[in-house]
């Protein structure tokens, strides 16, 4: 088998949140050698879960979990179990194909245990805060000295630099200070009625950062220089709003939220279709198309009147065209919908679910889900890989770890340390995985 696109790399990352473990994924399904830095004395919110031990009543058995929120705090099998760190579903699906050591890097014998490791390696990354790492002892120039060409990311939510560098933030919080909020939403409806709990800055700043290591790992085998890369979540979801962005900037207006509408485009937008909560998405965006819908929809009366000949027209009177075309999606389930307009090269999809998504023809013929077997979660379907590459094939290869599952390789192979030495530490609670966790963790 062709060696993977970033096989013999080696990353070594402390996962917080999303956008670290996300970033770290992409890696590692191009063959890097992901290691993650844990801790038996301080539980990780979010990225294992967002409670060391969660009460039963707030693990979802069935429909919407706690709060509608649908999965904060999502385990298998509707259970956390006696280790939940190893059973929550976000860190499943993001820790595929890494390795996992724990070491307490709040203390000098965990600081040059790191810094060991890090000589070993190629890249760290990590997303706190930048104070943080300063009071660890753990800045790029400190790095650099135990491994001069290291690659360096640093993605706190605002970036390493500026007033608000150490500001606490969420997704949330990165996307409302982006602008997302304020356009994602309803025009009729204020921002508290719209949130919701898909952050592009999540997945957008993961991204980024793969890129950017990349990119990095490519100028480092031209000159042989690491170098530090402050990514800034915030930076990785502006140039999302562009067109909202350079309007201001151009003609000094200040867009507003249009819901599911386009500012030129009729009709567009989401239509309900046949069955409980099924709905259509829709797009037409030349006359030519809306001809094709006209066809599509058998060409009824209404679609004679003159106010409809135009996109101009279009737009004005959406109200009255959205319910005309709402009338005949009611007649048809999503799919029907989709397949009678895309003959007429209208784009049309349907609204899918988890679990429509799962069954989806489509994706169940490109084999986009794997089966992994997990010692904690057993054996699951999982979203498999983001491309296909035809002479380097991607896959998970191993289901994400368990706490301190790859001790002994990190430590005797990739250190070198001794039995002695990694029994002096682990007595000392330096280092260790799930059956040394000590109370502090919870």
């Amino acid at each position: 088998m062709a060696k993977l696109p970033l096989e013999g790399v080696r990353s070594v990352a402390m996962p917080v949140v999303f956008g670290v473990p996300f970033g770290t994924m992409l890696l590692a399904d191009l063959g890097a050698e992901g290691i993650l830095i844990e801790s038996i004395q301080h539980f990780p919110p979010v990225t294992r879960g967002y409670l060391p031990k969660p009460p039963q009543a707030l693990v979802p058995t069935t429909g919407a979990t706690f709060g509608g929120t649908g999965g904060i705090q999502t385990y298998v099998d509707h259970w956390a179990g006696d280790r939940p760190w190893g059973r929550f579903v976000m860190f499943l699906a993001l820790g595929r194909n890494k390795l996992s050591c724990c070491i307490d890097i709040a203390r000098p014998e965990g600081i040059e245990v790191f810094k060991r490791l890090i000589k070993e390696s190629d890249i760290f990354l990590e997303s706190n805060a930048p104070d943080a790492m300063a009071k660890l002892g753990l800045t790029y120039d400190v790095l650099k000295e135990a491994k001069e060409d290291i690659i360096y990311l640093s993605m706190p939510g605002l970036g390493c630099s500026g007033p608000h560098t150490n500001c606490s933030l969420f997704g949330a919080q990165i996307q409302a200070l982006a602008g997302h909020t304020w356009l994602t939403r309803y025009p009729d409806l204020d921002p508290t009625t719209t949130q919701s709990l898909l952050f592009h800055c999540d997945a957008s700043s993961g991204a980024s950062a793969a890129f950017a290591i990349l990119c990095a790992l490519h100028y480092r085998n031209r000159t042989g220089k690491g170098q530090f890369i402050d990514l800034a979540q915030i930076e990785t979801v502006i140039p999302h709003l562009g067109e909202a962005i350079m309007d201001y900037t151009m003609n000094g207006r200040v867009q507003e939220p249009t819901g599911n509408r386009h500012p030129a485009m009729a009709p567009h937008g989401v239509y309900r279709c046949r069955g409980e909560d099924r709905w259509a998405v829709l797009s037409v965006s030349s006359d030519e198309e809306w001809q094709g819908l006209c066809r599509a929809l058998g060409n009824p009366p209404w679609t004679s009147d003159e106010r409809f000949f135009t996109v101009t027209g279009r737009i004005e009177n959406q109200d009255e065209l959205d319910k005309y075309i709402e009338e005949w999606t009611c007649r048809h389930d999503n799919y029907e919908v989709m397949y009678i307009l895309q003959k007429e090269g209208v784009a049309a999809g349907p609204v899918l679910d988890q679990r429509d998504a799962y069954h989806d023809a489509h994706l169940q013929c490109r084999g986009f889900f794997e089966l992994v077997s997990h010692r904690e979660a057993g054996t699951h379907l999982y979203p498999g890989m983001l491309f296909n590459m035809d002479k380097t094939p991607l896959n998970i290869r191993k289901p994400a770890p368990c706490l301190g599952e790859h001790n002994d390789y990190v430590f005797k192979e990739v250190i070198g340390m001794s039995d002695g030495e990694i029994a002096e530490l682990e007595k000392e609670q330096i280092i260790g995985g799930d059956e040394y966790i000590v109370e502090s963790f919870f």
